[in-house]
């Protein structure tokens, strides 16, 4: 990683998440046992001895899906002095990646790569985190997106199964578990990542929209749930931005917003305690037209629409 000074050793058996943090080099890491599942994603690197603390850092966001796209965006707007951020993801070189960027800009960051699939290793890290550091900001950013094969009718059972982890059993479970701890403490925020997708009835890609709706309802109904209780929860519900995962999309995106934008837009959303951010506007108009045309008719058009991808770059 060009410009880090960080000194790659061998995984050790307990298992640990990597810590780093500002100064003129890097700041110092400490380790947590893991569940056994998660021990051979976790790598360890060593810290120049000139390396500060940095239990200083006060304000912690927690982001899933921290490696790319909107998820890593949100690492870098939040990135500042006096912030600690614990980046999960399922890349861990791009998620070194991020870290380093994150340092730059003033910043301390953990990372953790883990399948979000393991949604019990995904809960017991959850746990493990807010217990060494209380999480001010849990967002829930990882996403899987999918289609049906080419010729195939419906996704596979698998496709299902995976996506529905990913995107709505995970997530929910996750931000059940914060939740119960923010309403503890009367404080706290946690912002989940649907998709426009969640208000529009997809054939090629029936597992996508059916969790982004669940996860959609989940979001709102916890809103309800937390406000007397002095927990934010907000909702975004993006349409195409510039990711890997849309980028893998063959034709046109319309009204496709860059990454930083979507960050920034999120981030000033969650400082407001929205509870629902749609984006960009013209998707707020696809959806009151899709409400209002009779569904026969909307069903028809989208069955009609080519859509295809490309394979999985990793």
């Amino acid at each position: 990683m060009a410009g880090v000074p960080l000194i790659e050793k061998n995984i050790p058996s307990d298992g640990v998440m990597c810590q780093y943090g500002t100064g003129s080099h890097l700041v110092a890491w400490e380790g947590y046992t893991l569940p056994a599942p998660i021990r051979p994603r976790i790598k360890r690197f060593s810290m120049p001895e000139t390396s500060v603390s940095s239990s200083s850092a006060s304000f912690h966001v927690l982001i899933t899906g921290g490696s790319s796209g909107i998820g890593a965006a949100l690492a870098l707007q939040y990135a500042r002095p006096g912030t600690h951020l614990t980046l999960w993801g399922r890349n861990a070189a791009r998620l070194e990646d991020v870290a380093a960027q994150v340092i730059r800009k003033g910043a301390s960051v953990e990372i953790l790569s883990l399948d979000l699939c393991r949604t019990d290793d995904a809960l017991a890290a959850l746990r493990q985190s807010d217990d060494a550091r209380q999480i001010d900001i849990l967002i829930l950013g990882a996403g899987l997106g999918d289609i049906r094969p080419e010729g195939a009718l419906t996704e596979t059972a698998e496709q299902v199964r995976d996506i529905s982890l990913v995107n709505f059993t995970t997530p929910a479970t996750l931000a059940t578990e914060m939740a119960s701890r923010m309403a503890a403490r009367k404080a706290g925020h946690i912002a989940l990542i649907g998709s426009v997708a969640a208000f529009h009835d997809l054939p090629v890609a029936t597992a996508y929209s059916g969790s982004k709706a669940g996860l959609a309802r989940f979001s709102t109904a916890l809103h309800a749930a937390m406000t007397p209780h002095h927990v934010s929860v907000t909702l975004i519900s993006p349409g195409y931005v510039d990711t890997p995962m849309s980028q893998r999309l063959e034709g046109a995106r319309p009204f496709l917003v860059s990454t930083p934008r979507a960050a920034r837009m999120i981030t000033r959303a969650i400082g407001q305690g929205r509870a629902h951010l749609l984006f960009p506007w013209p998707f707020t108009i696809a959806r009151f037209l899709e409400m209002i045309v009779p569904r026969a008719i909307v069903h028809r058009l989208l069955r009609t629409a080519e859509v295809k991808q490309r394979p999985v770059n990793n």
